[in-house]
């Protein structure tokens, strides 16, 4: 599959221009997106006795109930990439914010089950939208050389909004006793959904003091407004050659739309490479190895409140893994980052299904390991998230903002927006019944096999971005 062109454009982001502290403010605004992400993914973990209780919900329900934000991050990823032609990158944020402000909010308060899974949906648009904005937004600001860097923040800020999470849900349920229990004559469980109000107003705030993406500008034929931005970011003499560069990048009078994206094969080679990214990061088994996180410290024999605490530092350490992925995203570049991270989850991945290999159940149905299997499924699982927490968690990000042709960058992300939330709802909510039907084994080993193939699709399919510009992308 085509990626970007072998050449670069002139490099208008020399060290004595760019101005970093301009754009270090604007990635800190535009990825507290990511935090409310991985905010509001958290949160609900600590939500769902109370949830069960309020609604009288049973296992269904409680599913249906807690899965529908995914639903609509689906549907919010894929309409935000053609708002964010049609509106603009800011403006569709904007929107966001005040979605998963008024989702949180409502979440929080209502007493009607059906207005409470239709906030989680429309605070799950917020959270789809953002996710794939964000990053579009950040590499269409910053410079080539530090871009990579810049687009991580957004996998650095999606772990510290899910550790954040957890600590928040963790003192407001000891203040109050238990989830179920009141503080100031509103029950715990409520106030871990109002809690996420917070950082959305801040969110929604600070959006109005970050400009519009200037590629966006530029096609819509606003190359004054343009021109001021850039100028900001790079110089007087670099804004103008740069919107020289991004007008050629647009075909002359015509608009975005989504025929850009397709080709002989239903989708152009680079979609297909987008897709792939998409699909892959989640086929992996991410989302299932956090469920299990508790479970396998247990195993492992520690209490309960210690299992707790060392989840916390098994996020630290997550987070540490992105920092580090941030520090050489820009020198080592996204492929071998993503093939160093496939090669490591496949391994880690096989060694948990060999543990589960040997797993029996105890009289309550609890899973029970060997102290051998269970220590190698312990370390094997923390050292799984480490392995993607450096690769394919932040590099798929990434490439996503960077990858496609400006002509059809919010088309491509709308697509490869819709199949990465729709790949995680799928994997989560299949999680029980191949449990229950092919056991964890079978299970594992699925995730594992995703794992290998994906070693060869990146290298097959996946052309580096390290260093281009935007205006070089093609596909």
């Amino acid at each position: 599959m085509a990626g970007p062109t072998g050449g670069s454009g002139p490099d208008i982001a020399g060290d004595d221009k760019v101005n970093l502290g301009f754009i270090i403010a604007i990635v800190a605004v535009a990825t507290i997106g990511g935090l409310l992400f991985g905010y509001d993914s958290g949160a609900v973990n600590g939500t769902q006795a109370g949830l069960q209780a309020a609604f009288n919900l049973d296992a269904n329900g409680l599913g249906f109930t807690v899965g529908s934000l995914l639903i609509g991050c689906a549907f919010g990823a894929f309409f935000a990439g053609r708002l964010a032609d049609v509106m603009g990158r800011r403006s569709v944020m904007i929107l966001a914010a005040v979605l998963f402000l008024i989702g949180a909010l409502v979440q929080g308060l209502t007493d009607t089950h059906i207005l409470f899974v239709s906030a989680r949906f429309a605070a799950g648009m917020a959270v789809g939208a953002a996710s794939v904005l964000s990053p579009l937004y950040i590499s269409e600001v910053a410079p080539a050389k530090i871009r990579g860097r810049m687009s991580t923040v957004q996998q650095v800020m999606i772990i510290s909004g899910l550790t954040a999470a957890f600590l928040v849900n963790y003192f407001l349920a000891q203040k109050a006793g238990s989830s179920l229990g009141e503080i100031g004559g509103t029950t715990a469980w409520r106030w871990m959904y109002l809690a996420q109000a917070a950082p959305a107003a801040i969110f929604l705030v600070a959006l109005f003091l970050i400009p519009e993406s200037p590629r966006y500008l530029v096609m819509k034929g606003k190359d004054d407004a343009a021109r001021v931005v850039l100028t900001k970011l790079f110089g007087a003499e670099a804004a103008e050659r740069k919107i020289g560069e991004i007008r050629a990048s647009f075909t002359a009078g015509h608009r975005p739309s989504f025929k850009d994206i397709t080709g002989k094969f239903i989708f152009r080679p680079i979609v297909w490479a987008g897709l792939i990214l998409a699909t892959f990061q989640q086929f992996v088994g991410i989302n299932i190895i956090f469920y299990y996180g508790e479970t396998l410290w247990r195993l492992a024999g520690v209490s309960e409140e210690v299992a707790l605490e060392r989840n916390i530092i098994s996020g630290a350490v997550s987070i540490a893994a992105v920092l580090l992925a941030l520090a050489v995203i820009d020198k080592v570049g996204r492929k071998p980052l993503l093939i160093i991270g496939s090669v490591g989850m496949a391994i880690t991945l096989g060694a948990m299904t060999w543990a589960f290999s040997g797993a029996t159940s105890d009289a309550a149905g609890n899973l029970a390991l060997g102290a051998t299997a269970g220590m190698t499924a312990l370390v094997a699982a923390n050292l799984y998230v480490i392995f993607f927490n450096f690769s394919w968690g932040p590099v798929m990000w990434v490439m996503l903002g960077e990858m496609f042709p400006n002509q059809m960058r919010g088309s491509a992300l709308a697509i490869c927006g819709l199949a990465q939330w729709g790949a995680n709802y799928v994997v989560v909510q299949s999680f029980p019944g191949m449990a229950e039907s092919i056991g964890l084994v079978g299970t594992y080993a699925l995730y594992t096999a995703a794992a290998v193939i994906s070693i060869f699709l990146v290298q097959s399919f996946i052309k580096e971005t390290k260093g281009k510009e935007l205006e070089d992308m093609t596909g």
